[in-house]
């Protein structure tokens, strides 16, 4: 069940608060059970039989966390229990994500013809089970108290707001709000309002922009031009930003709806500067887990620069394999690796220097050379369209079909690229304190539009389901 269409917006979502209001506020754990049951619901939607999965990763982490906190309290270092939960954790992860792709490649290097059952991912399997890891950590570092409450904990690792693509929840983010939340008119018109500010981003500009990539992506060799397959990348720019943010501008909002603060997972990251700001500012959830819970275990930059530089490497390797199971993600995050290292030992120190907009630009171009590795089914397709923008083969520079797009995409292109910038927010913010209608009239109109769309289009893909 999408966020972003009609079923959840005007029959799951009402449905699940007209309950969870009508329990006292004073009866936590009876919401809690409200929002565990609407959660498991809101899984089973898309795939019934993983709900089972879902299940056993929380019985098994909240029973196994309970174990080392036990054994740390009777003197023990509960390291044993702690790296099989860890191991157990990795397992289920890498064994539905990643079967095929170690079956097709096994097949590929050793000229095999193993057969298998292809398996399809469970929804929000990565986020989940990194909720989980990073929950088993911190009871093991001390830096929280394994829950006791099953209930409780089955809501922090369940939770359908955040459950499918983020953000990335830590327990000890949410840890008090599990046993006590206040929820006020104000709180609940913001997360509301921002819900709906996520509706818009995802329905009316992700999914027209995607739409335009996929176009570009679906024209013949002759139809091709050097111009349309820019077009065709800063389409998708623009859509898995508006996509991804949306998405976490709706979980965000729908968290404040039900007493819930969820950390922001994105600062306007195509302002950035640099790479390394751009990775700041984007899907900072993500950044920030492997951060805390990968690079400064292996040392961080605290170490000689050949070891920060494998570190580096390591990180982003594995950043890429956690979007998908394929060597064009692993490439995608290699490339961020090197440009991180060429970044900060090389030319960071020039790219400070130049005028804003200059650094903006570049990194600008950096990120849509990586988003062709991104939005590619593999490498062979991701090299073949980077080889065309920048005119290596027959590609023409421009052409008719180069200047169609241009003519009936312009208002679209220049909306989006107005739209990545804090501008229109800040402008909104303002006009709402001097004109208090502001708000409830912005909503509204975009309620009415973003739901004419969903009625009358069929096309809203979400990007991040596939992760």
């Amino acid at each position: 069940m999408l966020f972003s269409s009609t079923l959840f917006i005007y029959i799951f979502l009402p449905i699940v608060l007209a309950v969870y209001f009508i329990v006292p506020k004073k009866h936590v754990d009876f919401r809690n059970a409200v929002l565990l049951i609407a959660s498991l619901v809101f899984y089973a939607w898309g795939e019934p039989i993983y709900v089972a999965l879902m299940i056993y990763s929380i019985i098994f982490n909240y029973f196994m966390a309970l174990e080392i906190a036990r054994e740390k309290k009777r003197g023990g270092s509960g390291k044993i229990n702690f790296v099989f939960t860890v191991i157990v954790n990795l397992f289920i992860l890498c064994f539905f994500k990643y079967y095929g792709f170690l079956m097709d490649n096994i097949n590929s290097w050793f000229n095999l013809g193993i057969r298998y059952s292809a398996l399809s991912l469970p929804i929000g399997i990565s986020f989940y089970t990194f909720q989980a890891l990073s929950y088993i950590i911190d009871v093991y570092r001390g830096r929280v108290r394994a829950q006791g409450n099953l209930l409780r904990f089955a809501v922090y690792l369940s939770l359908f707001p955040q459950l499918i693509a983020g953000p990335i929840v830590k327990y000890r983010d949410i840890e008090t709000r599990l046993r006590k939340r206040e929820i006020t008119f104000s709180s609940f018109g913001q997360g509301a309002e921002r819900f709906v500010f996520g509706l818009g981003k995802k329905v009316l500009l992700a999914n027209n922009l995607g739409a335009l990539h996929q176009a570009v992506t679906a024209l013949s060799a002759d139809q091709q031009s050097t111009a349309a397959l820019w077009i065709g990348i800063a389409a998708y720019t623009m859509q898995i930003y508006f996509d991804f943010s949306g998405y976490s501008d709706m979980a965000i909002g729908l968290g404040k709806m039900f007493g819930f603060d969820f950390l922001e997972n994105f600062e306007h990251p195509y302002i950035s500067r640099s790479v390394t700001e751009f990775w700041r500012r984007w899907h900072i959830s993500l950044s920030s887990w492997f951060r805390e819970y990968l690079y400064i275990p292996l040392g961080g930059n605290r170490v000689t620069v050949p070891r920060h530089m494998l570190n580096l490497m390591i990180v982003w390797g594995l950043t890429g394999l956690w979007h998908g199971a394929s060597w064009n993600f692993v490439f995608w995050g290699m490339y961020y690796g090197i440009l991180l290292i060429l970044e900060k030992y090389i030319w960071g120190s020039g790219l400070e220097k130049l005028p804003k907009v200059f650094g903006t630009v570049i990194t600008m171009i950096l990120v849509m050379i990586g988003w062709v590795f991104f939005s590619s089914p593999d490498l062979t397709s991701a090299f073949g369209y980077l080889g065309g923008m920048f005119g290596i083969g027959s590609t023409a520079a421009f052409n008719g079909t180069s200047g169609y797009l241009i003519k009936t995409n312009a208002i679209m292109l220049v909306i989006g690229l107005i739209f990545c910038g804090p501008g229109p927010y800040d402008s909104y913010k303002k006009l709402s304190e001097k004109v208090p209608v502001v708000p409830a009239f912005t909503i509204l109109l975009i309620m009415i539009l973003s739901t004419a769309y969903l009625v009358y289009s069929s096309y809203n893909p979400f990007l991040y389901f596939r992760f």
